[in-house]
């Protein structure tokens, strides 16, 4: 799982089941919806379960968790690894989850996820101890594999081809509101009914919310009748060997990326308040922070058909880089300060669109399931143990040697990713 790590262009627009009326006898005054009905369905089905499932797994103990830990008798500590165990689990899981993704297509494997997801929200809910806890996030893990991020976005490119690029970064606006919308609602919740009733409520959710809809209300994923069809068609022809550097460098880069940030997140306002911002002010940044992620967000998906993954992987490398090095120069500045919020969350955003697309930018709409379910393997467990490593750095060796690694680690993601770029330039020329 990762929590996170698409969309795209390049090719002809995917066939879909109703053709568009000849622009001919449309007047030029009438107004055109900037999606389709179908597109907007999409959207809608896999904003309603992702942010479902985001909400009531990975992000439930942020709530939770210190609820949960007196009447279980357990530490804190051992609360929030369930969260270490779940994207273990759905690391390992990852590689499977690209298989059934391209036997069973994605709304069946949603599907799946969340009757998973119900399944562990139960046992979570009737848990006692240490070990049906932790056996329940064992089963959230699988189901963090089969029903968050590729197989969502899989969903996505079976139903817009090569055009998915701007839904899904549609779709990570919605997924980005899954703490603003779920944390009140189960804090409510466990006022109401109390903590065990309330993951029982997730769990109905899940199985019977999210399923239906997966299985239901998804439309029908665009149908391919010959390997050359544009949804068998890679948007660069690449060699066998060329596939395999290709596909290390993409993982590489991504991985790297998603170890900065996401192990950066929970040490962010101690970094700041170690570079001389008082409490407040630091949690006046960290929230800007989320502003200028969800911001980038929001300018990828007017780049729509437009963006270019790379491009945008290598720009939100080069703003990670500016914004460590600028930290390092001037903490203590408020400026510095404003300006190293800015450039990390405007990359850290962009780079989030980014590891989503980059499979469909090397390899065709028919392997990005695969493809993306390959990558989370590396993401996912550099993931589960960022935290532990940033957070050690931090208190042991102080701000300005995590600052430095942060921005090593950003120059080397950024490496890969020109070194992809100049792979795929090549790749370009020598079929033009």
């Amino acid at each position: 799982m990762v929590m996170s790590d698409g969309y795209f262009h390049r090719g002809g627009k995917a066939v879909t089941e109703s053709r568009p009326i000849h622009l001919s006898v449309v007047p030029r005054h009438t107004m055109r919806f900037p999606v389709s009905l179908r597109t907007a369905q999409t959207i809608a089905v896999l904003a309603v379960t992702q942010l479902t499932g985001w909400g009531t797994t990975f992000e439930v103990l942020g709530v939770m968790g210190r609820i949960i830990a007196p009447d279980l008798g357990l530490a804190n500590e051992v609360i929030f690894a369930g969260l270490t165990i779940m994207m273990v689990i759905s690391a390992l899981a990852g590689p499977a989850t690209g298989r059934l993704l391209a036997r069973y297509r994605a709304a069946k494997v949603l599907a799946a996820g969340a009757t998973t997801f119900a399944l562990g929200l139960v046992m979570l809910s009737v848990a006692h101890g240490l070990f049906i806890y932790l056996a329940a996030w064992v089963i959230i893990g699988i189901g963090g594999a089969l029903g968050l991020s590729a197989p969502a976005y899989t969903a996505v490119v079976e139903r817009e081809g090569q055009d998915a690029k701007r839904v899904i970064a549609i779709l990570m606006l919605f997924t980005g509101l899954s703490i603003t919308i779920f944390w009140p609602l189960l804090s409510v919740l466990n006022d109401l009914a109390g903590w065990r009733l309330t993951f029982a409520t997730c769990a109905s959710f899940q199985f019977f919310v999210c399923v239906p809809l997966y299985l239901f209300a998804l439309p029908r994923p665009i149908e391919t009748t010959a390997e050359t069809d544009s949804g068998h068609v890679p948007p660069v022809a690449l060699t066998v060997s060329e596939r395999k550097t290709a596909f290390l460098l993409m993982a590489a880069t991504t991985t790297i990326s998603s170890f900065v940030t996401f192990g950066l997140s929970p040490s962010l306002l101690e970094l700041l308040r170690q570079s001389g911002a008082s409490p407040e002010y630091a949690m006046q940044l960290a929230a800007a922070r989320g502003i200028t992620g969800i911001s980038a967000r929001f300018v990828d998906m007017l780049l729509g058909r437009r963006g270019n993954p790379l491009i945008t992987a290598a720009v939100g490398a080069s703003l990670m880089v500016a914004s460590f090095t600028l930290l390092v120069a001037g903490a203590g500045s408020t400026s510095m300060l404003v300006a190293f919020i800015l450039l990390y969350g405007f990359g850290s955003g962009v780079l989030a669109v980014a590891r989503a697309l980059l499979p469909l930018s090397l390899f065709s709409p028919s392997e990005y399931g695969l493809q993306a379910a390959r990558v989370s393997l590396p993401q996912n467990l550099a993931n589960a143990v960022a935290p532990v490593v940033f957070t050690a750095i931090l208190d042991r060796l102080g701000a300005d040697i995590l600052l430095i690694l942060c921005a090593l680690l950003a120059s080397l993601s950024l490496a890969l990713v020109l070194r992809l770029m100049a792979l795929v330039r090549n790749a370009s020329r020598r079929e033009s």
